[in-house]
């Protein structure tokens, strides 16, 4: 008989049991949006009985710790608090939500891990993963290792590749070879961690020869490897090991792939490769997430296409214009000298409610100096302050130095300087001495060029800048100790070098190459180029580069400025173009005026359209005008 009530009972609870999580049911927290709607559900466990139920409150937890808000977290520590006897999978849901939201300090997730083995709960291999992201010294990472191992978890893939994602972190990459050793089969997670940690530090070549000891690539390590070369400027390398992908792998070309490949497209301005991928993704259907559509908007916007850019931009649905899209747009047309359109779209963010960060404002301000709108530049610094309270960083404070050092307004622009409530850096002040020697300011050009060499001894910029400061206003003294001072630190001027792509192939030329295989045919269409452009009045102009390191005459008396690099790139081109196609140029250097003057006239001459793209910005000659009206 008491058998029988027995299970009658346990019969009974399960049937209340089971009616419990009907009532429950319809408020799941997968429904809720906001921290009130989770209250709600909150009060409907409390009223249901099951508050101590340990598999209902971690979702709640992980809610709160995603909504990422010092309410939300202190709900959340609520919550966890209320549970009589928390388990390992509680107290890793609370560790893994807090190390997302990033409000709760380090220290404090581990401990909670103090605290969980106090309780006498065993980590399980869930555990250590979150602890040794959460893990801010490599003290912490080691003590967390040893526990690893103690509570036998010593084999385990997952957290043996979290050991090496945090010994990479902390640039101890001899630790991380060896726990990479102790996995008897590594996988492309342990492989790619490895490769990934040596490109971090700038061990390329190490990186890369552990990229071809691995015995399967996958995609991930394939990007892992070209994003290393991308991200050191090694641009022919990344696309040589696209390349090899292509051939040796049957691999789909990702996401991931092609963002970094466009970064390298964007990098040696080979439009046409970045336009085969932008096709490929279009025609394979790959998923647009923030990083690619900016990488494709950059790469068209930085490979002189801007109408491209803006018809990509506009094709996208609002939904996918992120914010990262937006700047990139705006900072698109401000290095092609558009100031008007950049406020225009701009304007048009603000009216589709996408609040602006400290980067637009800086490529807005940037448009601004580009384009000479001085009142609108300062309104906009004002604005960013007054309405957005995005502080100004030094970057802001640079392009406002800039705005005004090239309107001539240079006192304006020292006072702006001198009320920084920082200490200006090298660039600001280089800034300041460029406009000096643009606007013949010798006194103040002086003082701040003595600073800015000092700061930055090995920038060859800064002297010869300082010795053309010199050199214009005739102090050939004051000059010449420059470029003595230059040569007895042994610092040489950096080579200019300029590239073109044609048919899918990036040529480079460096300014007075000889080595180029064409180089005898070479010299000579620059010198055809030349002669033509003498026949309409060209006369070389040394203003800006005569008093730097590149003034010398050759030996065979011919001027260096002929074969500056662009020279050199344009005269290429139209050697291996046919009549009126587009010659697209990507220069290392800011263009110099001589440079700048002999385009105009190309343009005209050979009736090309020419799109330079130098340190920092574009210009597009044509029909012997430059998009920059000269102000540049």
């Amino acid at each position: 008989m008491m058998m029988m009530m027995s299970m009658s009972m346990n019969m009974s609870s399960s049937s209340s049991s089971v009616q419990v999580q009907m009532h429950v049911e319809p408020f799941h927290f997968e429904k809720c949006q906001s921290m009130s709607q989770l209250r709600q559900y909150h009060s409907q466990i409390i009223r249901l009985g099951l508050s101590s139920h340990n598999h209902l409150i971690p979702p709640l937890i992980n809610f709160c710790a995603r909504a990422s808000t010092s309410d939300a977290l202190t709900y959340a520590l609520k919550l966890f608090d209320s549970i009589p006897q928390p388990d390992a999978f509680l107290y890793n849901t609370i560790i893994k939500g807090f190390l997302h939201s990033q409000l709760l300090p380090t220290n404090s997730i581990l401990l909670l891990y103090s605290h969980m083995l106090q309780n006498s709960v065993l980590p399980n291999n869930f555990t250590f993963p979150s602890l040794l992201i959460a893990c801010r010294k490599i003290q912490h990472g080691m003590q967390i290792h040893a526990h690893l191992f103690k509570f036998g978890f010593g084999a385990h893939s997952v957290c043996l590749n979290s050991l090496i994602h945090m010994y990479v972190t902390f640039q101890a990459l001899e630790e991380a070879r060896r726990v990479f050793h102790t996995i008897p089969h590594p996988d492309s997670v342990s492989w790619t961690s490895l490769i990934s940690g040596y490109s971090k530090w700038g061990l390329i070549d190490e990186a890369f020869t552990i990229f071809q000891l691995m015995p399967q690539k996958n995609s991930a390590s394939w990007n892992a490897m070209m994003a290393a070369y991308v991200q050191t400027n090694r641009f022919h390398e990344a696309f040589a090991l696209f390349d090899r992908m292509k051939a040796e792998n049957n691999n789909v070309l990702d996401k991931f792939v092609a963002t970094t490949m466009l970064s390298a497209c964007t990098g040696l301005g080979a439009l046409d490769q970045g336009k085969w991928i932008h096709e490929y993704i279009k025609r394979n259907g790959i998923e647009l997430d923030s990083k690619l559509t900016t990488a494709i908007v950059d790469m068209y916007c930085k490979c002189g296409c801007l109408e491209k850019a803006l018809q990509v931009f506009h094709s996208l649905p609002l939904p996918c214009r992120w914010i990262s899209s937006w700047n990139c747009m705006i900072g698109g047309l401000a290095m092609h000298g558009n100031g008007e359109a950049a406020i225009q779209l701009f304007k048009e963010m603000e009216r589709q409610r996408v609040a602006p960060d400290d980067i637009t404002f800086l490529n807005l301000l940037t448009a601004c100096a580009h384009s000479g709108l001085v009142e609108e530049g300062r309104n906009y610094f004002s604005y960013m302050i007054r309405v957005y309270g995005i502080e100004p960083r030094m970057e802001h404070f640079g392009c406002m130095v800039d705005l005004l050092g090239r309107a001539g307004m240079v006192p304006e622009a020292r006072k702006l300087i001198d009320e920084m409530p920082v200490s200006p850096d090298v660039t600001v002040l280089g800034t300041l001495l460029g406009a000096c020697k643009k606007h013949r300011n010798i006194e103040l050009g002086e003082e701040i060029g003595r600073r800015v060499i000092e700061l930055e001894p090995n920038n060859s910029g800064r002297y010869v800048l300082l010795a053309n400061l010199y050199a214009n206003a005739g102090k050939w003294e004051d000059a010449a100790k420059v470029r003595k001072l230059m040569d007895d630190r042994g610092v040489k001027k950096a080579p200019g070098f300029s590239m073109i792509e044609l048919q899918g192939t990036v040529h480079e030329f460096i300014a007075g190459e000889r080595n180029h295989p064409q180089a005898k045919e070479l010299h000579a269409k620059v010198y055809e180029m030349l002669e033509h452009l003498k026949s309409v009045g060209y006369v070389a102009d040394t203003n800006g580069v005569l008093h730097g390191h590149d003034f010398d005459e050759e030996e065979d008396g011919e001027n260096p400025l002929y074969y500056h690099s662009e020279k050199l790139a344009i005269a290429f081109g139209l050697s291996r173009t046919k009549p009126g196609e587009t010659l697209r140029i990507l220069k290392n250097l800011r263009i110099c005026e001589d440079c700048h003057h002999a385009c105009k006239l190309i343009s005209t001459v050979f009736d090309r359209e020419i799109i330079v793209r130098d340190r920092t910005r574009f210009h597009r000659f044509k029909m012997g005008q430059c998009s920059c009206q000269d102000y540049w």
